[in-house]
């Protein structure tokens, strides 16, 4: 089969296409035949070398979501998921390929009448952010700032605060991705790559009841300096290279909850199958801002790192 290897750590550029044996379900396992691989702003820091939620050894096929269609199962194994659309997390490896063997239990079906790309780019993004609104209590009328908000997971965060019944401000790093923000649902959108961009939050809304920080940095920081005492704050993603440097004694002083969820494997499937049924019912909209055949994965993820996408990066593999 044609997948992508990693040899070594590195750039982008050690991301190399090659042939790779196909991979034989084994016990309580099912073959899946790849038509799209997500990729993750994570996945990008592992085959740098950077520590993760996974370990990884090269030479190794990345690649850690998958969505195509079920064509063999391992023993154990109901032969009626054959032929059955599915999305599925690989373990951490294996997903950058044209075949993936996965645990079936792993495999989340595709509701009717959503696209499998649109459900491989819900796969981590939807879960993430239906977990993220839940776990800091959007309420109607909450003032609630976005950051990263035209990315995989920013974008989600619009539609699903707006739909709570919030006020959504959405930050996001230059004019291109800030003129996406209204049409997800933003009341107000900012560059924050500007040095004005905070006093422009308050100046229209006079602050925040929530932040979503996908930034992390200064940006963060500037964030945290919009809420009142009784506001909220969850980080979520480092856009900036940086994790927020927000502590617990700072929040405590201005009697700010930070919010880090504490959430069970169990409980996360439950978020993603929310958000595909939320896809399949039109309730949800995933951004897929670019895609790459398979044998580009070096472009992907260069163009993840250098801070040129939208939404959800997607591998084409079928």
């Amino acid at each position: 089969m044609r997948a992508i290897w990693l040899r070594e750590f590195g750039g982008p550029e050690v991301l190399v296409p090659g042939p790779a044996p196909d991979p034989v379900p084994g016990p309580g396992q099912v073959l899946i035949d790849v038509a799209h691989a997500n990729i993750t702003f994570i996945e990008t820091q592992l085959r740098a070398g950077h520590p993760g939620p996974f370990r990884l050894t090269p030479p190794l096929i990345p690649g850690n979501g998958v969505g195509g269609v079920i064509t063999v199962v391992g023993s154990d194994v109901d032969p009626a998921l054959t032929g059955q659309r599915v999305v599925s997390a690989t373990g951490g490896s294996g997903g950058y390929a044209e075949r993936a063997a996965v645990d079936a239990s792993a495999t989340i079906a595709v509701p009717a009448g959503l696209a499998l790309d649109e459900a491989v780019a819900l796969l981590a993004d939807g879960r993430t952010a239906t977990m993220l609104i839940e776990a800091v209590g959007v309420r109607p009328g909450d003032r609630v700032l976005v950051e990263a908000a035209a990315g995989g997971v920013g974008s989600l965060l619009v539609q699903l605060a707006v739909r709570a019944g919030a006020r959504v401000i959405g930050a996001a790093g230059g004019r291109r991705k800030v003129d996406l923000l209204p049409g997800l649902g933003a009341e107000l959108a900012v560059d924050y790559l500007l040095p004005e961009w905070a006093e422009q939050v308050r100046a229209a809304v006079g602050g925040v009841d929530v932040v979503l920080d996908g930034v992390g940095g200064q940006v963060a920081r500037a964030a945290f300096d919009l809420l009142p005492p009784g506001g909220r704050m969850v980080s979520f993603g480092l856009a900036s290279g940086e994790w927020s440097p927000v502590s617990a004694e700072a929040a405590t002083a201005r009697q700010v909850t930070l919010v880090r969820p504490d959430v069970p494997p169990a409980r996360l499937r439950t978020y993603t199958e929310q958000a595909l049924a939320d896809a399949a019912a039109g309730r949800l909209r995933p951004l897929i801002g670019q895609r790459f055949p398979l044998e580009r994965a070096a472009d992907a993820h260069a163009a993840i790192e250098a801070r040129a996408t939208v939404g959800k990066t997607l591998l084409d593999v079928a």
